[in-house]
């Protein structure tokens, strides 16, 4: 259970600081560039940390980083803009708050995790406190906004299930850097072909884009993948939910917005359920062998989705 608690934590690091993307994305960045702005997020990360990996693709891993880098960072990211433009963030707050359930729904179909009732409770009691903190249903939702939010829903819950599944026995920081060089790049061709040149930035801009990509980017999608690699999909999913909440009291701690009763009410709720919703694996119980003493089975993989 210990070492359970450590990776929750090195996992909560990833959503506490995309949350604070909201807010340095806001105040710093220009709004008129969203792929130049995934773009340079996205491959200044990638490039950083392929050069701490000193490592390239070998065999299937050149077609799976492509695949990889798509689903978790150029497509995504690009998906994550157009949800944000069309929708207020209140609603796509609460469309992406779906993420344990759709986390725990393909690690289940793809890496045979089912999930346990504390799962369940948690994956259920996390939503309903993203709910309350971002007031769902007080806005009108375009629907061309709502299918793209769910569209990057979907397509970075199964790229995280696929990052564990393939990432087996391949080093962290080298998948990972893989990834983001593959997703970078196709955004920087995207945003060459349809927004043109790069925007212009000064001194605070440049150090906004190097805190979103080497922080945000960079060492989020460490703790990320590295939390997938040791916890159930479904438990990732749900300490996921910490975004919105760092996203809610950044703002009132740096922008001086309000929090009401019921965004409190949400956060305790938010907290409460990634701790029901922690898991541990179950270690079985050792079995007596001939001649006297006892053998501890060895974990399996799919244990650790047990609660």
């Amino acid at each position: 259970m210990e070492a359970n608690g450590r990776w929750v934590a090195v996992t909560a690091i990833a959503p506490i600081v995309w949350g604070s993307t909201y807010f340095v994305t806001r105040q710093f960045l220009p709004a008129d560039a969203p792929l130049w702005g995934s773009a340079i997020r996205a491959l200044p990360a990638g490039i950083v940390l392929l050069l701490l990996a000193r490592s390239l693709p070998q065999g299937s891993w050149w077609w799976r980083s492509v695949v990889l880098g798509f689903l978790n960072f150029g497509g995504f990211f690009g998906l994550l803009y157009v949800s944000a433009i069309l929708l207020p963030s209140s609603v796509a707050s609460s469309i992406m708050a779906l993420a344990p359930l759709a986390l725990a729904g393909f690690g289940w179909a793809i890496l045979d995790q089912r999930p346990g009732v504390r799962m369940a409770l948690g994956a259920a009691g996390g939503i309903l406190g993203v709910l309350l903190i971002v007031g769902a249903g007080t806005t009108s939702a375009n629907p061309w906004g709502v299918l793209s939010s769910l569209a990057a829903l979907v397509m970075s819950s199964v790229g995280a299930v696929l990052s564990r599944k393939w990432g087996e026995g391949v080093p962290l920081l080298a998948s990972t850097a893989w990834q983001a060089v593959a997703g970078g790049l196709m955004l920087l061709v995207a945003a060459v072909v349809f927004e043109g040149t790069p925007p212009a930035v000064g001194p605070v801009e440049l150090a906004a884009f190097a805190y979103v990509s080497l922080i945000a980017t960079a060492l989020a999608s460490l703790c990320w993948f590295a939390g997938l690699a040791k916890l159930p999909a479904g438990t990732v999913g749900t300490i996921g939910l910490l975004n919105p909440v760092t996203g809610v009291l950044l703002g009132t701690l740096a922008a001086g917005e309000q929090l009401t009763w019921q965004q409190a009410a949400g956060i305790a709720l938010v907290l409460a359920a990634i701790a029901v919703g922690r898991t541990a694996p179950r270690v079985p119980a050792p079995t007596r062998r001939a001649g006297g003493g006892y053998v501890q089975p060895l974990e399996s993989t799919s244990s650790s989705a047990a609660t």
